[in-house]
């Protein structure tokens, strides 16, 4: 992690370079001098409050998007290194893979589903879309009371905004991979 002021000038230089902003004229649309803009950018300072909200009022950018820890361009994710969220004697099984992000509006889950589990789902609120792949094993899916099985390399989409079940009919294990959308 590095420090803020770091952080703080590695956004402002790219969200100025995003604009095709010189000096002066991010200077005049923020009222912040184009020597301390200037001293800001490199890491040479670290800005006050006050002048990070100037400087996020002019641009019209949140204050959280001069101050925040770009994410990684690559995230490596370990079933291993995770810790499942269980239900029904630890037969259902859901590991959050990437949580929900607001701006990306999803979140993945794996999902294992040991033999002759069987999960049901309230409704979801809203007009929430689930995306279901089956990585191994056969999956039923019943969704106000119509059933659809799921063999390995099979996917469906449907609106979970409603009762849906999850089921293992068989002695192996199956998994999935879940993407929850929220439109």
């Amino acid at each position: 992690m590095q420090s803020i002021h770091k952080q703080i000038a590695e956004n402002l230089k790219a969200i100025r370079k995003l604009r095709g902003y010189s000096y002066d004229q991010l200077a005049n649309v923020t009222g912040v001098s184009k020597g301390m803009l200037s001293q800001i950018e490199k890491g040479e300072t670290s800005p006050t409050v006050n002048t990070l909200w100037k400087i996020a009022n002019g641009l019209q950018v949140s204050f959280s998007s001069l101050v925040e820890e770009k994410a990684p361009s690559v995230s490596v994710v370990r079933l291993q290194e995770k810790v499942a969220l269980t239900e029904g004697d630890d037969l259902y099984r859901v590991f959050p893979y990437f949580p929900y992000d607001s701006a990306k509006r999803f979140e993945i889950y794996y999902m294992e589903l040991m033999p002759h589990c069987i999960h049901t789902s309230d409704g979801h609120y809203g007009n929430v879309e689930e995306y279901i792949l089956v990585c191994d094993g056969e999956a039923t899916l019943t969704i106000n009371g119509t059933s659809y099985t799921l063999l390995k390399g099979d996917s469906m989409k449907f609106q979970a905004n409603q009762l849906h079940t999850y089921g293992n009919n068989t002695n192996e294990i199956t998994s999935c991979y879940l993407l929850i959308y929220y439109p």
